[in-house]
């Protein structure tokens, strides 16, 4: 069985279980971090020395860092529909894993706390128009490259639709002044009706 070690509202274990509910995997998810705890422990640690989420297990293999992993799942359980045989291919979909956490992660955080997580007393509203400043030049950019496909890699999706498609959401459900992007609203409607994708990135922001 593959174990996940991290709590459901994290955005990077939100990424891994998306994935496992797509390829209909065994899987046993143990709550990890913030208010659960745990991440810091000597056993944890042992197996992720960096204390952070998410953390799978597998047969005995160790595996962290959330993008790692979903090329680990992808390649070992996925088979072509979400591991491309053609390099090219492969290449395109880590070209957007890696963009996401080049151009998106940063300033999307920067909105997730300000509007979700910090308390109101907290909140710094300069900070948050800056980072959707940031945040809308670079959804700009996947704004169009989807002008002409329903997904990141083509007709259907693959690991490169992960990591955006769990920030997609956040941008979508958080309540603050954002511009409109027509393709990722209708690549997110797309996104959305599929079943995991539902169950485990579409949950209540906390």
């Amino acid at each position: 069985m593959v174990r996940i070690l991290g709590r459901a509202n994290s955005i990077n274990v939100q990424k891994v279980m998306w994935l496992t509910g797509e390829l209909d995997l065994d899987v046993e998810r143990i709550d990890i971090g913030m208010q659960f705890g745990g991440n810091d422990t000597p056993e944890y640690l042992a197996k992720n020395p960096n204390g952070l989420i998410p953390t799978l297990e597998d047969d005995g293999d160790v595996v962290w860092e959330s993008h790692s992993i979903v090329r680990y799942l992808a390649e070992k359980y996925g088979g072509p529909a979400w591991w491309p045989e053609q390099l090219i291919e492969r290449a395109t979909a880590g070209q957007w894993m890696d963009w996401y956490l080049s151009r998106v992660h940063a300033p999307m955080t920067v909105i997730f706390w300000n509007v979700v997580r910090h308390p109101p007393e907290k909140r710094d509203p300069a900070a948050v128009v800056k980072a959707t400043d940031d945040a809308a030049k670079a959804w700009r950019i996947l704004d169009d490259h989807l002008s002409d496909r329903d997904f990141v890699g083509g007709g259907a999706p693959c690991v490169g639709d992960i990591p955006v498609g769990c920030a997609i959401h956040r941008w979508t459900a958080m309540d603050f002044d954002k511009p409109d992007f027509p393709n990722l609203a209708a690549w997110y409607a797309r996104l959305s009706d599929r079943p995991a994708f539902r169950e485990h990135v579409m949950l209540p922001l906390s």
